[in-house]
């Protein structure tokens, strides 16, 4: 029980930090060198820095910057729109037509991005408009997109795989393809939530009624082919041996870069944003990798994760029942901290348990990568709910939240699937081996 009160008092005092105003990185950094005045010889100290030479210089983290940059350029372009467009003119007949197509954008055009917020944003600028412009309820349009923007942390490649498999050491390769099965059943299940919304209500989603040209039903998806050309081709470059999950973020920046040079996209501002935001992006990311890891010091040297491993092996409990335990921690500080911090702090005091329980560490990526989805739309402090408000100011943050929450069942179904058959995960990577 030490293990779980020293725990739970760490926690405590980052939310006191958090509540000051401080920002996670800053918080779990100053926490991981007041436990080491505080709790372990003040020589440890020399131990922080050598933590964050060794972790900021990681070759491993190459690749963020490489992914960012690969998404800022994608939201450059008029990809998302087209995107969009495609598949409200091919699914227009179906009921909710629109938010199934904005889902199904997100889907696509997440994936290559690998970020949640920037997929949230490309697609919902065009798509949550127009959803209200053709009588949708605001509350729909915006639950679907915040919802569907989560399917960009999923679909390969995913800057928070990368965040995962740094802390972990585990194969950055077999995450990304870990997550193609799961991410294509959380989009069906987001679709159906969709559905069930409108057969209830129909009213929430008025049928499209205009006639489409059958020569622009196919010139519409023009956009599918450059953005799966970049999934592909990061993939290819992976399982091929022809590069590193870390080169293949080259092989997607570049084909992100080409594409938008060729859309006419790439201009003085343009680039100018996209290595702006590239650059503030990645050093919050090597900041909050550098800090988590003060604080992971601390606790692993306090023996927390160790003890809470052997508390939990030795409860006696079913190791379901355990894993269960952990997935509501999950969901309950997703409510309050931001979906990349949540990964830092609570990974590498539970990965120990998971592991000795004799669980799939690949796995277990995916199950928190579906985790962190949900702390994306939770309220209070749900990062994609705060974005849509960004891009859609005139929207109501009551109808953004109201909107979201029944989203929050399908993902949730996505982990219990998980646990069901965990096969959904692992079988495609066993078959790339």
């Amino acid at each position: 029980m030490e293990a779980i009160a020293g725990f739970a008092l760490f926690i405590v005092a980052l939310v006191v930090f958090l509540s000051t105003g401080a920002p996670v990185a800053v918080a779990t950094g100053l926490l991981g060198v007041l436990g080491v005045y505080l709790f372990l010889p003040h020589a440890a100290i020399t131990q922080l820095a050598s933590i964050a030479f060794s972790q900021s210089s990681s070759f491993v983290l190459v690749v963020v910057p490489l992914f960012v940059l690969m998404g800022e350029a994608l939201a450059a372009t008029s990809i998302g729109r087209d995107l969009f467009t495609a598949a409200q003119i091919w699914l227009r007949r179906l009921p909710g037509s629109l938010a199934i197509g904005t889902v199904i954008a997100c889907a696509i055009f997440g994936g290559p991005c690998g970020s949640s917020p920037v997929t949230a944003a490309t697609i919902g600028a065009m798509a949550v408009p127009e959803m209200i412009r053709k009588g949708y309820s605001p509350r729909l349009a915006l639950g679907v997109t915040a919802a569907g923007g989560t399917l960009g942390i999923l679909i390969p490649p995913s800057i928070p795989m990368v965040l995962y498999g740094v802390i972990t050491e585990t194969s950055i390769g077999d995450l990304f393809v870990a997550g193609i099965v799961p991410g294509i059943i959380m989009t069906g299940l987001l679709i159906l939530t969709v559905m069930y919304q409108v057969w209830r209500n129909p009213g929430i989603a008025p049928l499209a009624k205009a006639e489409i040209v059958e020569s622009e039903r196919w010139s519409s998806l023009k956009a599918v082919i450059p953005i799966s050309f970049v999934g592909v081709a990061i993939m290819v470059a992976i399982y091929t041996g022809i590069a590193t999950p870390t080169e293949a973020g080259a092989v997607g920046a570049l084909s992100s870069l080409l594409i938008a040079w060729w859309l006419g996209s790439l201009n003085r501002t343009s680039i100018k944003r996209m290595f702006d935001n590239t650059s503030r992006t990645t050093a919050m990311f090597v900041l909050l990798i550098v800090s988590g890891m003060f604080s992971a010091f601390v606790l692993a040297r306090l023996g927390i994760p160790q003890a809470t491993a052997q508390l939990l092996v030795g409860s006696h409990l079913p190791p379901w029942m355990i894993l269960v335990m952990i997935v509501l921690l999950l969901a309950v500080l997703g409510m309050f901290m931001d979906p990349m911090s949540l990964m830092v702090v609570i990974v590498p005091v539970f990965f120990p348990s998971v592991v000795a329980l004799g669980y799939d560490p690949v796995w277990f990526g995916v199950v928190i990568t579906i985790n962190i989805e949900i702390a994306a739309i939770s309220p209070p402090l749900g990062f994609n709910l705060f974005v849509l408000k960004t891009v859609i100011p005139e929207s109501k943050m009551n109808d953004i939240i109201m909107g979201s929450l029944i989203f929050i069942v399908p993902l949730t179904l996505g982990i219990v699937s998980l646990f069901l058959w965990p096969d959904q995960a692992l079988w495609l990577v066993r078959m790339m081996k």
